[in-house]
């Protein structure tokens, strides 16, 4: 018969096993603390820690997706909107991500959306819909800056909702009406312009030609000819008109 002692042993062996084994996988990390000092970063697979005298603490080293949550923003031109995105990023060094910030994930959370209000708010309206991509970039490069010392690699920043109030979503509807209109009166006032340059310049070919005055005359009275009209109307040169009163 197997003694309590005995018993109290294998229990206290099972115990201990059970608190020395760790197994991370391959997208984890432990780092190890030895008497609360830094030891070394392990992983992944089979590691053995020491109980009582080492700790460990998992880190994942995933790409994590963050909503950034909607921020209120006054554009540079006095316009309020109201902001949200989604960040991109991954822990590259385990140990800064655990000791240089006691948490990463909120840090990197709250960095993102000082840095969505600050950048935001240097440009326009109109800058913040249609440079969008510029805007993604620039806030990209602040964060991943500004994580590096904690380990933290920013991938990638999406803006992803611009929201207007609808008193300005009538008036951006009323700009690009307004756009329109005055690009349609350009393009006509250009055609007009360009039609009265070549009008110009046959004018001053015929005064130049007379006898391509009098072909265009022919051609014009063919045109009439060709019509059901009772009546024709022919053009007389005034040179030709002269030379018949002085000759009577």
């Amino acid at each position: 018969m197997v003694s309590y002692p005995t018993i109290i042993v294998v229990v206290l062996v099972i115990a201990f096993l059970a608190s020395a084994i760790r197994i991370l996988r391959e997208y984890e990390r432990g780092v190890v603390f030895m008497l609360g000092r830094f030891w070394k970063v392990k992983g992944p697979g089979f590691i053995i820690i020491i109980p009582l005298i080492q700790q460990m603490v998992r880190v994942d080293l995933r790409t994590v997706v963050m909503d950034v949550p909607t921020q209120d923003v006054i554009s540079r031109d006095n316009v309020s909107v109201k902001v949200n995105a989604v960040v991109y990023f991954r822990v590259v060094d385990s140990e800064k991500a655990i000791i240089q910030v006691e948490n990463f994930f909120m840090a990197t959370s709250q960095l993102a959306q000082t840095t969505l209000r600050s950048v935001l708010g240097q440009h326009e309206l109109d800058e913040m819909l249609a440079e969008r991509e510029k805007l993604n970039v620039d806030i990209q490069n602040i964060l991943d800056k500004q994580t590096d010392a904690w380990g933290i690699k920013v991938s990638n920043v999406e803006i992803k909702h611009i929201d207007l109030d609808e008193s300005m979503i009538r008036a951006i509807a009323k700009q690009a009406e307004a756009e329109r209109t005055r690009r349609a009166k350009v393009i006509h006032a250009e055609g007009e312009m360009q039609a009265a340059e070549k009008l110009l310049g046959a004018a001053n070919t015929l005064s130049k030609q007379s006898q391509a005055l009098q072909l265009r005359y022919l051609q014009t009275l063919t045109e009439i000819a060709g019509e059901r009209s009772n009546t024709i109307v022919f053009p007389l040169p005034m040179d030709l008109v002269e030379n018949l009163i002085k000759k009577t």
